[in-house]
């Protein structure tokens, strides 16, 4: 790679796929040869994790290379604005323009709708085609085009956000380029070219996983086709390509349709922070700067990838309170692996620590399982998602800022402790046997939720415009 030309940045990221979903992983079941050959050709990393167990919040942490908290996203109801990273905050998009990238996000936002101000133009993307909000319909939407609502023709939303992805790339620009390409798939609702379902169907395997397998085929196909763009333009070399996803699979029933599948093992999944809700398949390649061919069983995090990135492609990071590492060296194999100490929590509305929460401390990782309490949501609440989701009821354009709802706990669950690296399933609770260690990790998890929800609460962000 030539030192005149800064390397580019596609960082792809799909909507609530685990590692089983991939057929390199599956023994096949899914078909998935684009990015069976992104791992081969890359490096896999085994050992990723989101920033959260679901959608927003998870964002805000690739977005920011800070825990969620931190950036006022910690659910993913955007009515009530609980999806909106700070206005205070410095996003990757804005690091990558400062330094003379062309910047483009297609695809899904959420992080914060209804306000221009929280906008992806606003945030550092020059370009945006996508939607706002927490999900979409793939044959029936409309498409925000840099502010502008444009409605959909019916392709396929998942062949459409390739295409622009891929026009994107192609622009006539002598700028490198960071381009985020947020896939909603497969995020429900389940809808998927026919003829694929019926494929998987006919193969055994259930309605629900058909479905699922399928809109991950689309998009396998669209992770194929910028690769084949890259080499066209003999950019390949020079581009560092990120796959990963969100959060781990939602396993369950969505609408009658039961969404169980493989999950590789992971107890948990999407809302869980167990590790097959926030353990996320994570692919990187960059020949130019990354020898290929190899796993990575080092922990990473979200939050590295801002640090990580910005430095692979010589972009100035300043003075920034991040909580993600530059784990460039440590990708490359020239490095140890630095200790490993991550905190998660969880559920719907305003943060609590009795349930839903984690920490990682090298091999040792301690739970405190879902309260199912704390993991309620309104009807009302849930209405005016679906409605802002689904353009129903006259076009909603304001948030709800009456008093967030608070559900009482009488006997919150006592901690759990795992040996990840022996019992990466989760099976075995050695908590009674390391009391000590248990005690050490609940202070210092008590520790850090208190001083990430201190700084939430500094946030200061002005009302909501919707003018």
């Amino acid at each position: 790679m030539s030192a005149a030309r800064p390397a580019n940045v596609l960082v792809i990221v799909a909507d609530d796929m685990g590692y089983g979903d991939f057929g390199l992983f599956n023994d096949g079941r899914s078909r998935t040869p684009a990015l069976d050959r992104l791992a081969q050709e890359g490096i896999c990393l085994t050992q990723h994790y989101s920033g959260s167990p679901v959608c927003a919040p998870a964002r805000a942490s690739l977005l920011t290379g800070r825990y969620p908290h931190r950036t006022g996203a910690i659910d993913t109801l955007q009515g009530r604005g609980l999806d909106r990273i700070a206005l205070s905050e410095v996003t990757i998009a804005d690091l990558f323009l400062d330094a003379g990238y062309r910047t483009g996000l297609v695809g899904k936002w959420h992080n914060g709708a209804l306000d221009p101000r929280y906008h992806p133009n606003a945030r550092g993307f020059e370009r945006f085609v996508g939607f706002s909000g927490g999900l979409s319909d793939y044959w029936d939407y409309h498409l925000d085009v840099n502010g502008t609502e444009v409605a959909g023709d019916g392709t396929y939303l998942t062949d459409v956000f390739t295409e622009q992805a891929d026009a994107f790339v192609r622009a006539d620009d002598a700028r490198p380029f960071f381009l985020l390409l947020a896939y909603n798939a497969p995020h429900f609702p389940m809808q998927a070219p026919q003829e694929l379902v019926d494929r998987y169907v006919e193969a055994g395997e259930t309605l629900g996983a058909a479905l699922t397998y399928a809109m991950i085929e689309v998009m396998d196909a669209g992770t194929g086709r910028l690769d084949a763009t890259l080499a066209e333009l003999g950019i390949a070399d020079e581009t560092i390509v990120v796959f990963t996803s969100d959060n781990g699979p939602y396993l369950g029933e969505v609408l009658g349709v039961s969404l169980d599948r493989f999950n590789a093992g992971l107890r948990g999944a999407k809302h869980y922070v167990f590790e097959g809700g926030i353990r996320v398949p994570a692919l990187v390649r960059w020949p130019a700067g990354i020898d290929g061919g190899r796993t990575v069983d080092v922990p990473t995090h979200f939050a590295d990838w801002l640090p990580t990135l910005a430095a692979a492609a010589s972009v100035p990071v300043p003075e920034l309170a991040l909580d993600g590492e530059d784990v460039l060296e440590t990708l490359r194999g020239s490095a140890p692996p630095a200790g490993f100490e991550r905190f998660w929590q969880n559920n719907r509305y305003a943060p609590r620590r009795e349930g839903n929460a984690a920490m990682r401390d090298g091999p040792w990782k301690l739970v405190y399982p879902v309260i199912p309490e704390l993991m309620k949501v309104t009807d009302e609440d849930r209405l005016i998602d679906r409605a802002l989701n689904y353009r129903l009821e006259g076009r909603i354009t304001s948030v709800d800022d009456s008093p967030l709802p608070w559900f009482p706990v009488e006997s919150p669950p006592e901690p759990m402790l795992f040996d990840v690296d022996e019992d990466p399933g989760e099976m075995t609770d050695l908590a009674a046997a390391h009391p000590e260690r248990v005690e050490r990790m609940v202070r210092e998890l008590d520790r850090w939720f208190a001083e990430v929800e201190t700084e939430r609460a500094a946030i200061d962000d002005p009302p909501l415009d919707t003018a």
